[in-house]
């Protein structure tokens, strides 16, 4: 049964891509009451991924719009009253929002944006100028003005920031050394065998730097506080004048635990991305969700998440209730390389690999008999029927896929031929 009571407002903390997708589905879906979107930075909300890839190279800027979600007209054009601030409290009993700035909204319904913070390193020399993390607008200026002069890049982290960036600073003419304190790159979020391989191949060729199974022990500066050199767990010193950490970001609970939510990873949810209060929900890579499919607590940080996140919660906001179900992807640029995954491995025993070419083929990454996930290394049709066949729940076999001359594409196909009902 539909939920039929919209609430007369809706106030959403946080301006980055789930607030603002909440934003605007909640519009085009009809809904007729006051929206609030509250953003911490003083800027329109944003495309994050480029930063990452085309900001830092220079394809991509502020000023003529490219980055932007919306034009700023579009905000008043759609009732949407965009707010820059930081929220300081929720009060709950009056459903109330309190600003830093002494300003209070009221809401009918609260969603909790606040997405999450570049996790940083509690090491010596951790505020040296040339030390950097990447997550906002504000970081990827200053990175791109540091990388503009910079020589030798040292960057602590191999995940997908942190090669991204190692990509487009050799590129630029830059030394470029990766650290990486696990013994493959990719290992958080857990690749498989053969794209880590890849990727660490792709990276060595360009004349990237990798140094596996290393910690950080500390920063080093000269007099003017500018970083010379990186050291090692191991006492080794490797020359730079700068440091991107990308070591993975912290959710931002804070506000939440403070008005009494429950916070675990995230701030807890269930599959309808409501928390513990009726009136509130938690969305993007701030949320813990149920997933659906495996039964797990997750907290996934892409666009894709974001996105459905915050059509649910606008379907349901009008009157359109249901759980959350959708099939998480993501994908990586690193120099002229696509990696795309479909699907979550949340453990698999079997990688299956289609295609002969080192440079362009995809893992199959099965649990028993079931398909876990799928990456795809410059495979872009393999990626697209694997989201396909994981979404609709078609199902796949290693043995299925071991058979001479399979692909994907072929697979999805004769699935929806064979299940045709027959006539009569």
């Amino acid at each position: 049964m539909a939920d039929t009571a919209q609430p007369a407002s809706v106030v959403i903390v946080g301006a980055g891509q789930a607030g603002y997708e909440t934003a605007a589905s909640l519009r085009e879906l009809g809904y007729p009451g006051r929206i609030t979107l509250i953003g911490a930075e003083d800027t329109l909300p944003y495309e994050r991924p480029p930063l990452s890839k085309e900001y830092l190279k220079g394809e991509a800027h502020f000023g003529d719009e490219q980055l932007w979600l919306r034009p700023v007209t579009y905000y008043p054009r759609q009732s949407i009253d965009l707010v820059s601030g930081t929220v300081r409290a929720i009060d709950r009993i009056t459903r109330t929002v309190h600003l830093a700035d002494g300003s209070r909204y009221e809401y009918g319904h609260l969603v909790l944006a606040t997405g999450a913070r570049a996790r940083t390193l509690d090491v010596p020399g951790a505020g040296l100028r040339g030390v950097h993390t990447l997550r906002t607008a504000q970081d990827a200026a200053a990175l791109r003005a540091a990388l503009a002069a910079a020589r030798r890049a040292v960057v602590v982290g191999a995940g997908f920031i942190g090669l991204e960036f190692a990509a487009v600073a050799r590129e630029s003419g830059c030394e470029v050394t990766v650290v990486e304190a696990l013994d493959r790159p990719l290992a958080r979020v857990k690749c498989s065998a053969r794209t880590a391989e890849h990727v660490t191949r792709l990276h060595r060729r360009a004349g990237t730097r990798l140094l596996f199974g290393q910690g950080l022990a500390a920063l080093h500066g000269n007099l003017r506080s500018a970083l010379t050199a990186v050291e090692l767990a191991d006492g080794s010193r490797l020359p730079a004048d700068l440091a991107l950490i990308g070591v993975g970001v912290i959710p931002n609970t804070e506000l939440a635990a403070e008005a009494g939510l429950a916070v675990s990873n995230g701030i807890t949810v269930d599959s309808r991305l409501l928390t513990d209060d009726p009136c509130i929900s938690a969305i993007g890579d701030c949320a813990a969700f149920p997933q659906v499919r495996s039964g797990n607590r997750l907290r996934l940080e892409s666009v894709q998440n974001a996105v459905g996140h915050a059509r649910l919660v606008a379907e349901r906001l009008t009157g359109m209730p249901r759980a959350y179900d959708e099939l998480p992807w993501f994908w990586s640029d690193q120099f002229a390389t696509t990696v795309q995954i479909a699907g979550l491995d949340e453990g698999h025993d079997t990688e299956l690999v289609l295609g002969d070419d080192p440079d362009a083929f995809s893992v199959l990454l099965f649990r028993g008999e079931e398909l876990q996930a799928v990456e795809s290394v410059n495979r872009p049709a393999d990626h697209l029927a694997a989201r396909r066949l994981l979404d609709r729940g078609i199902g796949l076999t290693p043995d299925e896929a071991g058979t001479p001359g399979f692909t994907l594409k072929g697979h999805l196909a004769g699935r929806r031929e064979g299940s045709a009902v027959p006539a009569g």
